[in-house]
């Protein structure tokens, strides 16, 4: 970059992240703006100290003549600036290198300028040029001429978080993203769509749609994602089943113990896996037929035995039947087909490693996985959602390391199955696999995408893991706040702009972005299916009421 020509200004204070610059010319003061860019000569030679304003104030300050009753006003106009990182003229070859770290901070009367026009540009090309792994996702607000690049790898790498309230241009973004993304070969994500909303993206390279299974669905149905019971952890099918307010539940959950440990053990014998019947546990992904796990709890709860005047009721008798009936309602309910199909190819040993082919194939033309869970129950979506994360997880986590392949869990409308405040059962089970993932899936090769509308009532521990946040604009208060949190502290007022951000605009901020920026999000190719109905001008066409009556009777046949 050039040497620049003309000094605003210089360093009037210094503090550890900021630094107060006053300004020369009061001219200059009405061309500065919030978040423009500041160069600050440094002490050391080849470098400058790079900030982002964030204040502007004209001050004014007494000062009182000896001799004189009234005090003279004297008027200082000054800027506040944050400071972001070092631009480094030339290290080894390689010249004008960004870092987001201070060699140095400025001295008092270090001049700075302001940087726009030609150099503006040249910097924020340094900027994406300097990015190792470009993920292109739009222009700088501030130099639409500038792309803006994130680094691809720290964007996964440290977990990202993805936000916006209604109409903002959230899930444009994610598809931006993806589509970026399928661009790769072997590209590996997997998309919790919870409405069919980015169904659309089907007819991009490298990505298939899948579905969690309606009431009407069976194994024959293509692309469909069946979870038999058999796979979910004994927590998990105890919070599915039983009722911790039914004073026989320490005996029905034990009896329930007892009869999936013995089901799962006389599977193993029939198919001669001795070496896995000598480890498993009842938490062990083993086919076992329900209906023999049911009839074991009836024998019991209708068991005889015998007593010094005859047969007496046995120690569990009637304990169970209320068990009995929650959980032959639950097998009945067409609405969970997806977990209790009868069909014969859910029994099959082999099923598991066919599931996780599903969602961890790549390559194929089959790398981004797009899962519709629309016909998921809303009340048990948390416990669904945390069985596909803690398998992925346990798969990855007891895959051999040089075998392992990085995938990324993208969770839209994370709000409903990530919470801020559980009420234990479902979301309890639910959550606490999200919780492992934000923990320990870098380790693992395991990134989380955590994409919501609702910050505020996303879980705080998931949010605090991720190190990368996209942030588009947000009007409710409680979700400003959270993010203003999420934000470093040396941003100063940067999250401020979230209320006011432009359809399609985000503040991107943490390792994956050289500097905290604002950000134009690129059109993607295919857009999302939008949820936002045009109200006004439906009402304005000329149309009749139709398709009352199929859908009342789709609901009663729970098929559309």
């Amino acid at each position: 970059m050039k040497e620049e020509s003309t000094s605003i200004g210089k360093v009037q204070s210094v503090d550890t992240g900021n630094v107060t610059v006053l300004i020369s010319d009061e001219n200059i003061l009405n061309s500065v703006q919030v978040n423009q860019i500041i160069l600050i000569r440094s002490t050391k030679t080849g470098e400058k100290i790079i900030g982002l304003i964030s204040k502007i104030l004209r001050k004014a300050i007494s000062d009182k003549i000896e001799g004189e009753y009234e005090p003279e006003q004297i008027i200082e106009n000054v800027i506040r600036v944050n400071l972001v990182g070092t631009l480094i003229k030339k290290v080894g070859v390689e010249k004008n290198i960004f870092k987001r770290t201070l060699n140095t901070v400025p001295s008092i009367d270090a001049d700075c300028f302001l940087l726009q026009g030609k150099e503006l540009s040249e910097f924020m090309t340094t900027i994406s040029s300097n990015t190792e792994n470009p993920l292109r996702v739009g222009t700088y607000t501030i130099s639409e001429e500038s792309q803006a690049n994130l680094d691809g790898n720290k964007f996964f790498q440290r977990h990202a978080t993805i936000v916006g309230g209604t109409g903002s241009g959230k899930s444009w973004t994610v598809a931006t993203i993806l589509e970026k993304s399928t661009a790769l070969k072997s590209v590996n994500g997997v998309l919790f769509d919870l409405h069919g909303e980015y169904k659309p993206l089907e007819k991009l390279d490298n990505t298939q749609l899948l579905k969690i299974a309606g009431p009407s669905d069976d194994g024959r149905t293509p692309n469909t994602i069946f979870l038999p019971y058999w796979l979910l952890s004994y927590e998990e099918i105890e919070s599915l089943l039983l009722d911790r307010s039914d004073t026989n539940a320490p005996n029905q959950s034990r009896k329930l113990f007892d009869s999936i440990i013995s089901a799962k053990k006389a599977v193993l014998e029939n198919l001669g896996k001795d070496e896995v019947l000598n480890n498993f546990t009842v938490e062990s992904p083993i086919p076992y037929n329900l209906n023999d796990v049911l009839e074991d709890i009836e024998k019991e709860d209708t068991k005889m035995v015998p007593g010094a005047r005859g047969d007496k009721q046995g120690p569990l008798f009637g304990k169970l039947t209320r068990f009995i009936q929650r959980l032959r309602s639950k097998q009945t309910d067409k609405r969970l087909n997806f977990l209790f199909s009868s069909d014969s190819e859910l029994q099959n040993y082999e099923y598991f490693s066919q599931l996780m082919k599903n969602l961890l194939d790549f390559g194929n033309n089959k790398g981004i996985k797009i899962i519709d869970f629309s016909e998921v129950p809303s009340d048990i979506l948390p416990l669904i959602t945390g069985l596909i994360g803690r398998l992925i997880f346990s798969v990855q986590q007891w895959m051999e390391e040089d075998k392992r392949h990085p995938v990324a869990v993208f969770c839209d409308e994370a709000h409903l199955y990530i919470p801020s405040n559980i009420k234990g059962g479902y979301e309890e089970k639910g959550l606490q696999s999200f919780e492992r993932i934000a923990k320990e899936g870098r380790k693992y090769g395991i990134s989380l995408v955590v994409i919501s509308q609702r910050p505020a009532d996303v879980n705080k521990t998931v949010l605090s893991q991720c190190g990368n946040f996209v942030a588009m604009r947000l009007a409710n208060p409680e979700d400003q706040n959270v993010i203003k949190r999420l934000f470093p502290d040396s941003l100063g007022g940067f999250a401020d702009l979230l209320p006011i951000l432009d359809v399609g605009e985000a503040l991107i901020v943490g390792d994956a972005s050289l500097l905290p920026s604002r950000v134009l999000i690129d059109k993607p190719k295919i857009q999302p299916k939008s949820a936002t109905v045009d109200f006004w001008d439906e009402w304005d066409t000329n149309k009749k009421s139709t398709g009352i009556t199929d859908a009342v009777e789709a609901l009663r046949k729970q098929q559309k």
